[in-house]
């Protein structure tokens, strides 16, 4: 920071210090006033101009200073001058002492703040370059929003000083107008009865109701300003379309049912989503069997002489089928027109944001909920259509076992699918271009997780780039550039698992301007609402967590949103997010790592327990991982934990329920874990930190204490 910069903070700080330090904010209060009033107004008779420059510098400089005394002040100068030129006074006054905060904030601060986080800070640049005017507009139109904080916070951002002169007095004015004439209700007060004349009253009650008539107001704006070219309906045929019958899709109708609402839920494909069809129900059934032949093939460990098992492939892929079919009945199109919900199977258009055409018909609707999930994302390398490929939802109509499969990507749904067909005896190499396989957790989770495929013959190539497909004399091959050489990989199947596209083409969103984010994902905001605030998007389409249970979760605020958000609204809740990779060890995380609490700037401390030396994971042969929690330094308030282990899913919800209430490594280590179990891993990990932030220096006068009382 510069001399100039620190010069001048210095003397703001100064200037506020002494403020406090000689108590003038018993000068700016309403008894004061009413004590001092009738002077004060004798002296303006006399001399108008001269109190009206005192009055209007005095202001500036309060405001200037973010001093607490604006409000007081406004008061007196309705007072003082009445409700017109006390208007005129204020309005200027204040937007010219907040814009004098504003420049001085961005003078010391704003070099510092972008230098240090500006590359957290750039999507809130990019929404301010784009909506930073309504943004402050509504600031300033809530009163109980600080607004020195408005003048700070937005110095920060990219904001001309121009824009937020012109936007902070107009937004500033009604505002202004209701505290002035509450002010020039009460100078005109001759007595303590005639404070609370009816004006006063009227003046009060409109300051008490005006911020959420100036929400309103801008929700109404806004929201007309997007439906301004569609044509509403006098009556609609349904509450509510959901497109798309995955989790989010099905949940949303079956809470939106619940409440009585008539929905109308579509689904080109088959019912289920991926969850059901080509994502968590088939490849956890298909893990299991991998899981059961690996573990027959450590029978020696167990004392089982000659335990072997020969994978029948295609009896594995009948099992996962058939436990589709058996699941399938809870998603079908019969439970949920049993529920009341209209389900209609044939591709949908969206049209305007109250007609939805789908086969012939077209649907009017108060409400849509944009639910279709996502897709595999396929590269355009060259010869991968030559070659042929599969994907996450193309592989279970595989009829033999690969004898060579090359996984395309090392994040969960590769490393998934890799181990399972590395345990039933397919030859599997992992091709990452990244560093490290699982690159959203810390190192040492990925580091682990790259040995023990290792060790389970699992060829891993970290750092590698896939440039071209060949298909010569039958034989496959992928090249792939690492550090400047080529690599050559012998493959019969290969699976591409790089990541997922949201489904936002075709169905006509692009024709109605509904924004999209940069990721491809439909972009929402809070209440997840699309830029269209009929329209609504939750599970994979909208993000930002592509989990089967973050689009349930999701689903209850669309559902709830769309049907009562002209009454009440609620945003969703992304503070404890709990996500899996079902590998062997599982990989399982809510909160924060490592790596993101550096990224934030986060102050952390780490507690590990090694699940080595834990009593049950040793009898039953599943003696590897650890268990890493993240907390608040010095305290025991949890901000994240990480299980790499045995069952380590289900082993983290105690830290998601910890986590979701409020809830310290206190209260885990004081909970009673039955022995012998795989959770009594997260009580010693609780010990651990008590152990590691136990006050030593107490104990040499604890061993005082005890050789006193022997």
């Amino acid at each position: 920071m510069s001399r100039t910069k620190i010069i001048l903070l210095l003397i703001i700080l100064s200037i506020l210090a002494l403020f406090f330090i000689v108590d003038a904010q018993q000068y700016f209060n309403l008894e004061y006033f009413q004590g001092q009033k009738d002077i004060i107004i004798a002296y303006k008779e006399n001399n108008f101009w001269q109190t009206s420059l005192i009055y209007f510098s005095l202001y500036v400089l309060i405001a200037a200073l973010s001093l607490p005394a604006a409000a007081i002040l406004t008061i007196a100068g309705g007072g003082i001058f009445g409700l017109w030129w006390g208007l005129l006074l204020v309005s200027f006054a204040s937007t010219i002492g907040a814009t004098l905060a504003f420049l001085a904030s961005r003078l010391i601060f704003r070099d510092w703040v972008q230098n240090k986080f500006g590359d957290k800070l750039k999507a809130i640049n990019h929404g301010i370059e784009r909506d930073g005017i309504f943004y402050l507009f509504t600031l300033r139109m809530i009163p109980a929003f600080p607004f020195f904080l408005v003048n700070v916070v937005m110095a920060l951002t990219p904001i001309s000083a121009r824009a937020f002169y012109i936007i902070s007095q107009l937004g500033m004015l009604f505002g202004t107008v209701l505290y002035v004439n509450v002010g020039s209700e009460l100078g005109s007060a001759t007595s303590l009865p005639d404070v609370f004349n009816v004006g006063v009253i009227r003046a009060v009650v409109a300051l008490a109701i005006f911020p959420w008539l100036a929400r309103a107001s801008v929700n109404f704006f806004k929201t007309r300003k997007s439906m301004r070219n569609f044509k509403k309906p006098n009556s609609f045929d349904t509450n509510m379309v959901v497109i798309g019958a995955g989790s989010a899709g099905l949940v949303t109708s079956y809470i939106a049912s619940l409440v009585k609402a008539k929905v109308t839920l579509i689904e080109k494909g088959v019912m289920g989503g991926d969850c059901l069809n080509t994502g968590c129900v088939p490849s956890k059934t298909l893990l299991r069997s991998a899981s059961v032949n690996h573990l027959i093939g450590r029978g020696d460990e167990f004392g089982l002489k000659e335990a072997v098992a020969t994978p029948d492939f295609k009896a594995v892929m009948k099992r996962v089928h058939h436990a589709i079919e058996a699941i399938a009945p809870h998603d079908s199109r019969e439970r949920y027109t049993s529920l009341g919900v209209d389900c209609v199977e044939g591709e949908a258009t969206i049209t305007s944001p109250y007609h939805v055409k789908v086969n012939d018909k077209v649907i009017t609707t108060r409400n849509i909920v944009i639910a279709t999930g996502a897709r595999p994302f396929v590269p355009n390398i060259p010869g991968i259509e030559e070659t042929g490929y599969c994907t996450s939802d193309t592989v279970w109509s595989l009829e033999g076992l690969p004898e060579q499969m090359l996984v395309a990507g090392g994040g969960p749904i590769g490393c998934e699918l890799a181990q399972a067909f590395s345990r039933l005896c397919s030859k599997v190499t992992i091709v990452q271009r990244g560093d490290r396989l699982l690159p959203r957790e810390d190192p040492e989770v990925s580091a682990a997780i790259e040995q023990y495929f290792s060790d389970e013959g699992i060829r891993v190539l970290t750092a590698h780039d896939l440039v071209n497909f060949q298909n010569s004399d039958g034989s496959k091959l992928a090249i792939a550039r690492h550090k400047d050489k080529e690599v050559e990989i012998p493959f019969t199947q290969v699976l591409i698992a790089l990541g997922r596209k949201a489904n936002t083409d075709n169905f006509g969103l692009q024709d109605l301007g509904v924004a999209i984010n940069g990721n491809g994902t439909v972009s929402v905001n809070e209440y997840l609402q699309t830029s269209i605030p009929n329209i609504f998007a939750c599970g994979d389409v909208a993000g930002p967590y592509l989990f089967t249970h973050m689009a349930s979760h999701q689903a209850w605020f669309a559902a709830v949103n769309s049907l009562f958000g002209s009454f009440k609204k609620f945003r969703v809740n992304y503070k404890v997010v709990p996500w899996a990779t079902f590998i062997d060890p599982e990989v399982a995380r809510v909160g924060l790592n490592e790596l993101e609490a550096k990224d934030q700037a986060i102050e952390y401390e780490v507690t590990r327990y090694d699940i080595d030396d834990l009593d049950r994971a040793i009898a039953d042969g599943e003696n590897r991982g650890f268990v890493k929690i993240l907390t608040v330094p010095g305290k025991d308030k949890i901000l994240g934990a990480t299980i790499v282990g045995y069952h380590a899913a289900e082993l983290l919800n105690e830290f998601v329920l910890a986590m979701t209430h409020g809830l310290g490594l206190k209260k885990i280590m004081s909970t009673i874990h039955i022995y012998p179990t795989l959770s009594e891993s997260n009580k010693f990990a609780a010990s651990a930190w008590r152990k590691k932030n136990a006050p030593e220096w107490l104990y040499p006068y604890l061993e005082k204490f005890h050789r006193w009382r022997r």
